[in-house]
């Protein structure tokens, strides 16, 4: 039994690896990265996305699980709207970094926390209803697959804002005004990905329609 439970345990903290790695995640991040100037302070970034993150997961995951709510028990209104809040922060994210001219807006310790806890808040209940947890029949032991999957998933954006940060950097120091070209471009690439899961969320998925219809990611 103990070795079935470690053994999923060491499967949450490389789903949590991989769970660094979706489309959302990497925009919000690399919009903050790209106005670093340093890759240890690139690197700062991601561990307090992760933080923040799992924060979230730890906070309303481990609410989820010990009042056994089961995911047809979630609203698909709640849940959208929840996903509809990451859209809107990457468009506010996005619009902020092109209106932040040259200043280091990235080195703040507030951003990178906030930004990860309001992805979190929109993927906790996606990770508490994984069917690894619902394997698990002590809540503890589910508690403790999701701050091992947090773990994972901060040891995950860590190794993406690195990866990412490393040739940006390079670029910017063997180039002129390259610094300037790629905080342009991760400010609207946040934008154009922030109003296309916003559409997808609203209209796809119908949160302003009268039949929402809501998958947990």
């Amino acid at each position: 039994m103990l070795t079935a439970l470690l053994g999923v345990l060491g499967l949450g903290f490389l789903l949590g690896m991989r769970h660094a790695t979706d489309p959302d995640h990497v925009v919000a991040v690399t919009t903050i990265v790209a106005q670093q100037r340093s890759l240890l302070r690139a690197a700062r970034t991601g561990v307090l996305w992760g933080i923040g993150h799992t924060a979230t997961i730890l906070l309303v995951g481990g609410a989820i699980i010990l009042l056994k709510v089961q995911l047809d028990g979630i609203p698909p209104r709640v849940g959208l709207s929840l996903e509809f809040a990451v859209a809107v922060m990457l468009i506010v994210l996005g619009l902020l970094t092109l209106a932040g001219g040259e200043r280091r807006v990235a080195d703040s310790t507030a951003r990178p926390l906030t930004v990860g806890f309001v992805h979190g808040l929109a993927g906790s209940a996606a990770v508490a209803t994984l069917p690894q947890v619902a394997l698990i029949p002590d809540p503890r032991w589910a508690a403790g697959y999701l701050a091992v999957f947090g773990v994972g998933t901060i040891v995950g954006m860590l190794l993406v804002t690195v990866s990412i940060a490393a040739p940006s950097l390079f670029a910017t120091r063997r180039f002129a005004g390259m610094n300037r070209t790629l905080r342009i471009a991760s400010g609207v690439a946040s934008i154009g990905f922030g109003l296309l899961l916003a559409h997808r969320i609203g209209f796809v998925d119908g949160l302003f329609t009268t039949a929402p219809t809501w998958t947990p990611r």
